[in-house]
């Protein structure tokens, strides 16, 4: 893969993404904010923005999503396989939930 490529690549999930945060945050505020692990004011941000500005943020060469788990033991029970599938993405999310937000600068 050529820097060109990942380059576009990355572009393209950064559109993919900010369009999918934007129709989560239209659809359920709520549940938008605490999936996408953002605050308010920045969910107020992506839902506002135009479709030449998703292009032009989207044009970053940088990612604009970033893993939320910096913790070992949420990325095992998202990965690793257990008798019960469903307790353990509950458990995770109860870890993820008291993670602090991307807040706004």
């Amino acid at each position: 893969m050529t820097a060109n490529d990942l380059l576009s690549e990355i572009r393209d999930a950064n559109l993919n993404y900010l369009m999918l945060a934007q129709q989560m945050i239209r659809a359920d505020r709520e549940t938008a904010i605490f999936r996408l692990g953002v605050d308010g004011q920045i969910a107020e941000l992506l839902e506002g923005l135009s479709n030449a500005q998703l292009l032009r943020l989207a044009s970053s060469n940088m990612m604009l999503a970033r893993f939320r788990f910096e913790d070992s033991a949420i990325l095992g029970m998202l990965t690793h396989p257990h008798k019960d599938r469903a307790l353990g993405h509950a458990h995770s999310a109860i870890l993820m939930a008291g993670q602090p937000v991307e807040e706004a600068h």
